[in-house]
């Protein structure tokens, strides 16, 4: 009989709005731009890029957000989140809602600037930047089952109720269908899989005290104030979902 050495660590999960259930967090799978930063950027003629981060990076849109260590310039990007709940490989993006994705949710995939500016000079690995604790705080999850499978509606973040982040999910331009197609012709999507869909303009620094607030119009809102300490990980979202 094999033995672990050590006790395996409890699995990331996150709450799943108006029930009990949890939801048990797989891979994290992160998309490049995929909204126009500008009125003059010309369409894309090939799909984005994409990075990970691991499943413990995600944690509650909730309470403390801490100020990660190694950087001077960390930088907040809301982004609409998609569950899977049945993988596949090469899957047609005409599947992708009615058998793949399970639900919704608003979250943020933070950045250390600096350092992916460092990387993106030198040719390094994007990790140091995105894959940090606490660098993907996610709002309770939404079954499409009750919110369906949104194609507009009101993506926005604000620090200290300024406006920093303000588009439209019509506006995405590589729509989820496609994203996730895309993501399965390089490997096989597995239950438990989160995509983070790509970040609006206007994405800006975050300092020690600022009150994040952010969310995705009829699927979740948050609020979130910056520390200038980490914290301990919570796998139960309770973010107030609209």
């Amino acid at each position: 009989m094999t033995h672990l050495v050590f006790p395996a660590p409890a699995p990331t999960t996150l709450a799943v709005a108006g029930c009990t259930a949890v939801f048990p967090v797989g891979r994290v799978y992160c998309i490049g731009r995929n909204y126009r930063w500008s009125l003059d950027e010309a369409a894309p003629q090939e799909m984005p890029a994409w990075f990970m981060k691991p499943a413990n990076a995600v944690v509650p849109a909730e309470g403390l957000l801490p100020y990660p260590p190694g950087t001077s310039d960390f930088c907040h990007e809301i982004e609409l989140v998609v569950a899977i709940r049945h993988g596949g490989r090469n899957i047609d993006p005409a599947d992708v809602e009615p058998h793949h994705i399970w639900a919704y949710a608003a979250g943020l995939d933070l950045t250390r600037r600096d350092l992916q500016q460092q990387a993106k000079r030198s040719g390094g690995p994007w990790e140091p930047a995105k894959a940090f604790d606490h660098s993907a705080p996610c709002s309770p999850l939404v079954p499409a089952s009750v919110c369906g499978h949104p194609h507009q509606g009101a993506v926005w973040l604000t620090v200290n109720g300024i406006d920093r982040q303000r588009a439209d999910l019509s506006d995405l331009l590589w729509p989820v269908p496609e994203l996730v197609a895309m993501l399965s012709r390089s490997v096989t999507l597995m239950p438990g899989d989160l995509i983070y869909t790509g970040t609006p303009a206007g994405v800006g620094p975050l300092q020690p005290g600022d009150v994040v607030c952010g969310g995705i119009a009829g699927i979740a809102q948050f609020t979130m104030t910056v520390g200038s300490t980490a914290a301990p990980h919570h796998y139960n979202a309770t973010s107030t979902p609209l």
